[in-house]
């Protein structure tokens, strides 16, 4: 006759055992488990244990292992099963994979689930669980643009370190113009949201103007500095550079990181800046506007504040564009810029390489 391996609790497993046995929140094969192992601890055999419990002493001899094994901890999860075999293979997958980043159907830029499926002979559910796998979304297209500028590392440094190591008693300005903000007035008024529909808004529009916002974020505490003109020409950009220069003390040095627009650049410009020393003027790489962040403030206001808005006329967009930065300064919120230059630098170098391979095969 063969007997069952012995058994012994400590005190310990006892009173949690005891506990699992009366618990009403576990589920009930957990408490079922419990008695096994108490009964086992107690002296009795598996088959003893089986015609006690109603239940096969294999299912008794299951338990007695896995607590011997695995205590207490053993009785609460299941042991991992086989399930069912897979029906598509790895061969199969790999043909999808290799079709989707690879390769387009004949009368599409892309896949869809649909001509993938009707392409291998697999539903639609197995494409999406295939692609899930693999992380694979063919229905999304990312821009990009790699700067082609002779001295982008240079630049690059250049404006890194001023948002990393600012200079002393200096501000860092991100300053740079929203050029063409159409007020747009909608030809019929939409609804607004309600419980199960979403707020409407008519696809036609009434163009009433455009604006041009001139603006410098301080990149120490998100300050911004605004100024809304008609147009975007050097003598608009002059106007908000003596605007700036009369609201910042005399005492404080300030250097501008702005995109190389012509304006910018302008003799009448460069002029000025001779007889105003305190200004330093950093200019991004070709391409590179990503590097500026007061990009990232025209991202802000454009979501929340222009993409939806409605203006009759183009003093009521100038002043909606007024209301929000001033709104915004009330408690401004600095962009922490936190990539080394070294580290955009490879990424750059990466993404070069990739494109020369690209190109060249």
């Amino acid at each position: 006759m063969r007997i069952a391996p012995a058994l012994r609790l400590s005190p310990e497993q006892r009173t949690i055992l005891e506990s699992q046995t009366r618990s009403r929140s576990l589920p009930v094969r957990v408490a079922e488990r419990a008695r096994i192992v108490l009964f086992a601890a107690s002296g009795q055999q598996d088959k003893e244990i089986a015609a006690r419990m109603a239940i096969t002493p294999k299912k008794v001899s299951r338990w007695r292992k896995r607590f011997l094994t695995l205590g207490v901890a053993g009785l609460e999860k299941d042991a991992p099963r086989p399930g069912r075999k897979p029906k598509i293979g790895p061969r199969l997958r790999k043909r999808v994979v290799t079709l989707t980043t690879r390769h387009r159907p004949t009368n599409a830029t892309h896949w869809s689930t649909r001509t993938m499926a009707a392409a291998v002979g697999i539903s639609e559910a197995s494409v999406r669980r295939i692609w899930r796998a693999h992380g694979l979304k063919p229905h999304r297209l990312e821009s990009f643009k790699i700067s082609n500028a002779p001295e982008f590392a240079e630049k690059l440094e250049d404006i890194v370190g001023l948002y990393l190591n600012p200079p002393e008693h200096a501000l860092v300005l991100c300053a740079d113009e929203k050029s063409q903000i159409q007020a747009l007035d909608r030809t019929q008024p939409g609804l607004p949201l309600k419980r199960g529909r979403g707020a409407t808004m008519t696809h036609d529009y009434k163009r009433n103007g455009t604006a041009t916002l001139f603006a410098a974020l301080n990149a120490a505490n998100g300050e911004v500095f605004g100024l809304c003109q008609e147009r975007h020409r050097h003598q608009e950009w002059l106007r908000f550079l003596l605007l700036i220069d009369q609201t910042i003390p005399a005492d404080r040095q300030l250097h501008l990181i702005c995109d190389n627009y012509a304006t910018h650049k302008h003799p009448k410009v460069q002029r000025w800046l001779k007889r105003h020393p305190r200004f330093h003027l950093h200019f991004t790489p070709t391409s590179a506007s990503w590097l500026n962040m007061v990009e990232r403030f025209f991202r802000d206001l454009t979501q929340n504040r222009l993409r939806r808005g409605v203006f009759r006329d183009l003093e009521e967009l100038i002043m909606a564009i007024g209301t929000y930065i001033d709104r915004h300064n009330e408690s401004p919120k600095p962009f922490i810029w936190t990539a080394r230059a070294a580290d955009i630098l490879e990424k750059v170098k990466r993404a070069r390489r990739t494109l020369n391979t690209r190109q060249s095969a």
